[in-house]
């Protein structure tokens, strides 16, 4: 159905809406990725969440600061809930060993190397130890929320995979991603916060009122008319087109 969508939700409903299908099936896929990217089996009894890791072999060497170097220590096992395994060298106090890292990230640099980039998995775990030590920074703690770097690797991801603009989609199958969409948690933006909809009308409203449609045969005269006297030499436009044209009425 080209890059939009117009599918009847139900046969109760009044108002016309326009979908984004690549928005649209980008917020599912971006819903769908967070959720596959936690342990299935939580621990017993712990009542928290973790991020599924991969081992990154040789360890992933990365520069801090001493006081994120202490912050780290100390919030270790908070951070393996967010994927990260960390060791400390005893050999250097400005360095940091990181040996998993959340699976997205690795997922993200299989894909970047797939298309012959250069790697990518450095510089996103930097970002994201960074976001974290500012959180522990300003707030103490360790957010029980899902790390807005880990959220921006799955946004792409969900973008890349997602349904491209001016892809044919079937009835059927346009009716399935709106379904699809109306289960998400967050339906009306797309995984970077665009809208995903827009309401066109309300179908009640516009049988109940008739509305006057503009004269379009009589504009394309007026433009003409506007052309053609508004080149003539020591010609008033305006008191030409007053005389030649008729008060304009409704259709």
């Amino acid at each position: 159905m080209g890059q939009s969508s117009i599918c009847p939700l139900s046969r109760d409903g009044n108002l016309l809406v326009l979908v984004d299908q690549h928005a649209a099936h980008e917020r599912v896929r971006l819903e769908q990725l967070i959720i596959d990217s936690y342990e299935k089996q939580q621990p017993q009894g712990s009542g928290r969440k973790k991020l599924l890791s991969s081992t990154v072999s040789p360890p992933l060497e990365i520069s801090v600061t001493e006081e994120q170097r202490r912050l780290l220590w100390c919030y270790q096992n908070n951070l393996e809930d967010l994927g990260l395994e960390i060791t400390f060298p005893d050999t250097s106090e400005s360095l940091v060993l990181v040996g998993k890292v959340p699976l997205c990230f690795v997922e993200r640099e299989a894909n970047e190397v797939r298309r012959g980039r250069s790697t990518v998995t450095k510089s996103i775990v930097e970002e994201f130890i960074r976001e974290q030590v500012e959180l522990l920074q300003t707030t103490g703690g360790i957010q029980g929320t899902l790390p807005l770097t880990v959220q921006k690797v799955l946004a792409s991801q969900a973008c890349h995979g997602a349904i491209k603009f001016n892809d044919g989609l079937s009835l059927e199958e346009s009716c399935r991603l709106i379904e699809a969409l109306s289960w998400c948690q967050l339906p009306f933006q797309c995984a970077h916060g665009r809208p995903s909809m827009l309401p066109l009308a309300d179908i009640d409203h516009l049988e109940q009122e008739k509305q006057i449609k503009p004269n379009l045969a009589k504009l394309c005269k007026m433009a003409q008319a506007w052309r053609l006297f508004g080149k003539a030499e020591g010609c008033d436009t305006r008191q030409s087109l007053q005389a030649s044209m008729p008060p304009c009425e409704p259709p």
